[in-house]
């Protein structure tokens, strides 16, 4: 259980770290980021856990990103 927790607050680390920048990945999730979380401020992880509650409507580029990024963690 320490460990998923462990996982996913890296996650979140890191995409609140790339998300802003829109380079690599991410840059599938700054559309999404814009429609689904618009006034949601920038820092603190509030874009990534906004797009957390939004998992289900994320676009499939934005979904394969985070997914990549979970395999790349769980290395």
């Amino acid at each position: 259980m320490f460990a998923r927790q462990l996982v996913i607050a890296s996650l979140l680390s890191l995409l609140a770290s790339v998300l802003p920048a829109a380079s690599g990945p991410f840059e599938y999730c700054k559309a999404d980021s814009e429609r689904l979380c618009p006034g949601v401020p920038m820092g603190g992880g509030r874009i990534v856990g906004c797009l957390k509650e939004h998992k289900m409507e994320v676009s499939v580029g934005c979904a394969r990103a985070i997914q990549k990024i979970k395999a790349e963690i769980a290395k």
